[in-house]
């Protein structure tokens, strides 16, 4: 089968495109560099640089290409961005999407695969946060993230695309070859690994007073192969179902203090760490509730483990400290 990964230059994009290569499919890259690199393009797959507000280049790619599948990651993804510029945000990645898609079912494309957001829960009932919590989004971000969600559920009842909304917690990690660089850098992982590095002076805190253990923010971590992994079986599944939604993470919580603990006994360094008031909109604990995919798919992290998720990151940026070194391209 031959798929379609928008936004393949990317952190989560090319990753994926790392294992769907591996595991057998055939890969066209699609990517305009506003955050990708060039260098994070997995040789083996075709490559077309373009932007998805072109909707000729788009429909030019699926008549040379004919993709069966799309994995859509291409989009902006700030939160605070997005705060900032609401009209940025519910513009372009909807209507890039709606572009895709509409080039996609004229295609007659048979599975897509949305990269969505747990952003889409600011105010969750029940935690950890399983699939039937009700749909709050935090920001515009998130807000776009659901309007695409929306336009694959119609897509899906008057076209029969079959579709899977990947709800994902937070991406970290590495493989052995690709890895997270982003400008500017808003992980907590790789900024952490930063300091270490010598790259940064500290690591801030945003708050030590909220209502967990040791009083910082508490969020889920999945290890970025192990997210690629419920790609390819949300994909396989959709030969079976029309729809699939699962909400994506490891399902244990880990605290900024733990995360920075554990970077420091792995990477020997100091890391130190000031703490800083807190920042608006931030929850206490956001964990997800991914026991529906377990169960459906028989998906299983392999990388569990605060551990094994930094210990990947730390190899990759020791190898790569200036990441992929293409600012520019």
């Amino acid at each position: 089968m031959k798929i379609l990964v928008t936004g393949g230059a990317g952190y989560i994009g090319s990753i994926t495109t790392e294992v769907l290569i591996k595991s057998g499919y055939e890969v066209v890259v699609v990517d305009n560099f506003f955050q990708g690199h060039r260098a994070a393009v997995h040789p083996d797959a075709a490559f077309v640089e373009a932007d998805l507000a072109d909707k000729p280049a788009i429909e030019a790619i699926f008549r040379e290409h004919k993709p069966q599948g799309i994995m859509h990651f291409a989009s902006r993804t700030l939160v605070g961005e997005s705060m900032e510029q609401p009209f940025l945000y519910l513009g372009e990645n909807v209507r890039n999407a709606l572009n895709l898609l509409e080039v996609a079912v004229e295609h007659g494309t048979e599975r897509f695969i949305l990269s969505s957001t747990a952003n889409l829960f600011d105010d969750p009932e029940r935690m950890p946060i399983d699939e039937e919590e009700r749909i709050v989004p935090g920001s515009p971000y998130g807000e776009s993230k659901y309007l695409i969600e929306r336009l694959l559920h119609w897509m899906q009842v008057t076209k029969g695309l079959r579709y899977a909304a990947l709800r994902y917690f937070n991406a970290s990690g590495a493989t052995e070859e690709r890895g997270e660089d982003h400008f500017p850098e808003m992980h907590l992982i790789p900024l952490v690994l930063q300091v270490a590095l010598g790259q940064r002076e500290n690591i801030r805190i945003f708050g030590d007073d909220y209502d967990t253990p040791d009083g910082t923010c508490v969020r889920d971590y999945i290890h970025i192969a192990d997210l690629a992994r419920a790609h390819i079986l949300a994909l396989e599944a959709l030969a079976d179902r029309p729809v699939l939604k699962y909400n994506l993470g490891n399902g244990n919580g880990f605290s900024v203090r733990e995360v920075i603990e554990t970077a420091r006994r792995i990477t020997g360094h100091e890391i130190p760490a000031i703490v800083d008031p807190r920042r608006p909109g931030d929850p206490a604990t956001l964990v997800a509730d991914s026991s529906k995919i377990r169960r459906e798919l028989s998906w299983e992290p392999a990388y569990p483990t605060v551990e094994g998720i930094i210990e990947s990151a730390w190899n990759w940026h020791r190898r790569h400290p200036k990441g992929y070194d293409d600012r520019g391209v």
